[in-house]
């Protein structure tokens, strides 16, 4: 079942590109914007996570805190990171049991890969409650930047 407004965030713990463990309670009082995507170095997914790098001085001055998600190991995302210059966590569900309880998850991809993460987009509150949820069932799509910006103002 889809995460809905008001819904308490499914907590995690996950490895981080930097080989560190990272917690969605950890963030308890701030905001937070996470990004499941597809795969590292595709196409849309750079464009994604690029956004959020570029737009990073506007959420950086909200105390918000950007997490970027796929099924990556955290080596390929450690590379990843580096390449663009990302200035956020990069979190691996390699196990897939984040993208699953976020509802944001292909059992089947393109390429006949299987356990793929969405392209998904959330916003939890400083009470670790669900404020915005979008998640694209066409990966060649990029998730609404000014819907999460206009909820992260609001």
């Amino acid at each position: 079942m889809s995460l809905q407004i008001s819904d308490q965030a499914p907590d995690f713990k996950l490895y981080s590109s930097d080989l560190t463990e990272v917690s969605l309670s950890a963030f308890k009082g701030k905001k937070v914007i996470i990004h499941f995507f597809p795969m590292a170095f595709t196409g849309v997914c750079t464009e994604q996570l690029c956004a959020m790098r570029d737009n990073f001085s506007f959420y950086d001055g909200i105390n918000a805190q950007v997490l970027g998600i796929s099924v990556d190991s955290p080596f390929s995302l450690a590379k990843f990171k580096e390449v663009q210059g990302y200035q956020f966590p990069l979190l691996s569900d390699f196990n897939k049991d984040v993208s699953e309880a976020y509802s944001a998850f292909y059992p089947e991809f393109a390429f006949g890969l299987k356990g793929v993460s969405k392209r998904a987009a959330f916003v939890v509150d400083e009470e670790g409650k669900i404020a915005y949820a979008e998640v694209l069932e066409n990966a060649g799509e990029l998730p609404d930047f000014k819907a999460i910006d206009d909820v992260l103002k609001a």
